[in-house]
This record gives structure tokens, sequence and C-alpha cells, in this order.
């Protein structure tokens, strides 16, 4: 018995030795080379969370800064993007950056109301008549103070990307004078001042998430959106709708915003790219937008029977006279310093128009 017990001792010992053997030998040959695998443990990962396709200008500039920062870092700060919102609504995605649950969002602006009311000042109807407009506005004190609105809810605001212009769409009539939308309800984000936009126009408006309104359209819960032209497009919402109407009576553009402490946490070198690279894109994505806008429309005009009205200055007049008091209201709120900037800015830009075409 006392053999046996010896025998399996003896076995125990000389596998343990025969294991840290090979392990020494493991340890000090070299491994296989795998290129996969270079640089892997100093590799900076930041996730980028969005809620619309990759083919719409948000989507596109969100790719596009991934590709530039994993140029300008040799690969060693990847930026992983979710769009169509598959990791968070663009109701929820507010509090997972906040969380921590997601590095960087871009949601539009008009979601931001949650956060400072301030926002708002980018809801008012007609504040920007043109492209120009809204690039200066946006580089301008009026943009740099929204983004600095956000630093005290554990965000650093990082850059405005712009979609362009609303337009309406609709089932229940064309959309010609304001009259026209009087009882109709539409879909519109998450904005007070939005909502003050439709009760002026004794018009009803649900809000729901962008993800939700091809459903609220395809059930008759809602009779249309408003919307740019590029997720009209994306979304198909013109193979449910009717009637649109090239209004230009909004501006859609987004906050790019990332986690302050994951912000904070990172080298000054690192901080550098991203900001290079965000400086980039955004005015890439400028120029992107306003051409993919063009673009789409006269590609929906060739695939679609929707009917398209375009509003004559003279029909644009109307609309404003009927929505101008939505300034006074929000006046407190928004604050009077940054609705007057921008509405200097309008009537310089207006001024501009109307001497072109004297």
């Amino acid at each position: 018995m006392k053999s046996k017990y010896s025998i399996i001792l003896l076995t125990i010992i000389i596998t343990l030795a025969l294991f840290f053997s090979f392990k020494q030998y493991i340890l000090t040959e070299d491994l296989p080379y795998d290129d996969e695998q270079e640089g892997l443990n100093d590799q900076i990962v930041l996730t980028f969370s969005h809620v619309v396709s990759n083919n719409t200008p948000k989507g596109m500039a969100a790719d596009k800064f991934a590709e530039i920062v994993a140029e300008k870092s040799d690969g060693n700060i990847k930026i992983v993007v979710f769009s169509n919102g598959s990791l968070y609504s663009d109701i929820e995605e507010i509090r997972a950056v906040q969380e921590g649950n997601v590095d960087i969002i871009a949601p539009s602006t008009s979601k931001l109301g949650m956060l400072n009311p301030a926002w708002g000042v980018l809801d008012l109807p007609f504040i920007f008549p043109s492209y120009e407009a809204i690039n200066e506005g946006l580089d301008g004190f009026i943009g740099q103070t929204l983004l600095s609105s956000v630093k005290g809810d554990g965000l650093i605001g990082l850059a405005h990307w712009s979609n362009g212009f609303k337009q309406f769409t609709s089932n229940d009539g064309p959309i010609i004078y304001p009259q026209d939308i009087a009882g109709q309800t539409f879909r519109i984000m998450q904005s007070d001042v939005l909502s003050s936009q439709f009760l002026e126009l004794n018009a009803n408006s649900v809000k729901e998430s962008f993800n939700s309104t091809y459903d609220l359209l395809d059930s008759g819960k809602v009779d249309g959106e408003e919307n740019t032209i590029s997720n009209i497009y994306s979304k198909k919402f013109y193979n449910l709708q009717k009637y649109m109407t090239i209004s230009n009576h909004g501006y859609l553009g987004y906050a790019v915003l990332m986690n302050e402490n994951v912000w904070n946490k990172q080298s000054s070198e690192t901080k550098r790219i991203l900001t290079e690279a965000m400086s980039e894109v955004t005015q890439w994505n400028r120029k992107q937008a306003a051409q993919m806008n063009e673009n789409q429309l006269e590609e929906i005009r060739k695939v679609s029977s929707i009917h398209i009205h375009e509003l004559t200055n003279e029909e644009k007049n109307s609309w404003k006279k009927v929505l101008d008091p939505v300034y006074t209201q929000f006046k407190n709120e928004i604050g009077s310093t940054l609705i007057d900037k921008a509405l200097k800015l309008r009537d310089k830009y207006e001024n501009e128009t109307t001497d072109e075409t004297d």
C-alpha cells in the first residue's frame, strides 16, 4: 500500500516538473508574430452611437471621423460606430453617454433642451435663411455658447454637425399656407419650441423617437412629419406621404458630445488627434450635407409620385408672420442675448438675399 502511494506521489512530482519546464520554455521562446495583435494593449477604443443610417450626413460624418482618427493615430485610436439606433434611441442616448455606457453621441440639437433651454434657439422658425447663415451662427457666439453649456452635465461639446433644412410632408393635402396645416398631426422631436410652433399653426404634434417615425406614418397615427431631405430619402418617408413642401422652415443639426470623464482621461496627444479630426470632419460634413440634400431631392422627384411644392418668398412671409410670436414666447427661457444674436444674423442674410434678387 505504501509503495502504491509512493508511485502516485512520484508521478505527481514528475508531472509538475514537466509542466513548469514547459512553461519556462514558452516564456523564453519568441512567440509567433501576429500583426493583428500588434499594439492591441495600447489601443484606445471609443464607442460612437447615433440613430440614423450610414448614408446620411450624420452617419457619413461619424464614419469619416473614425477613419481620420485611425489615420492620424496610426491605428492606436479606434472609433467604433454604432448606427441606426442599434445601441440607443435618440431619446435614450443622452443619458447613456452621461452614465458612461457610450463615449460619443451626436444627438439632434432639439433633444438638448432637456439639458439647457438655450438650445431652443436653433429650433426657432426660419431662424437661418441660408447655409452660410447656419455656418456663421454655429461657428460664432451662438454655437460656442451652446457647446459650452453642456459641461455642467458631465459632457464635452466637440462640434456642431449640420444636416440642413427641414421640410414638411403630409398625407392630408398640400401645405402651401399656414392654414393648410391646421388640424393635422405631426411627429416632431422632443422640443418645446417645436411643439409651440405647431400650436401656433393650430396643428397637433407627437413627440416620438426618430426610429418610430416610419411606423407612425405607415399606421396613420400621424398625418405627417418635418425632416430634412436626406432623412426623408434614407428612411423612404416619401413612399408613405402624398405631399411634400420645400419650406426650409427649420434647421436640423447635431451636437457631437463626449463623456467628460472619458475625455479627461485622454492624453494631450489623443485630445489633439480627436480635436483635429473633428475639425476636419465638421467642415467636410457641412459641404456634404448641403450637396446631399440637393441631390436626393432630385432622386425623390425621379423615383416617387409625391407632389412637391416649393414655397415662394411671399408664401414664406405668410408663415413667418404666424410663427414669429414663438420668438417672444421663448425669449426668457432661451435668453434674450442668444435670440437677439440670432435675429441679427437672420436679418443680415435675409437682406443679402433680397439684394441679390433686386
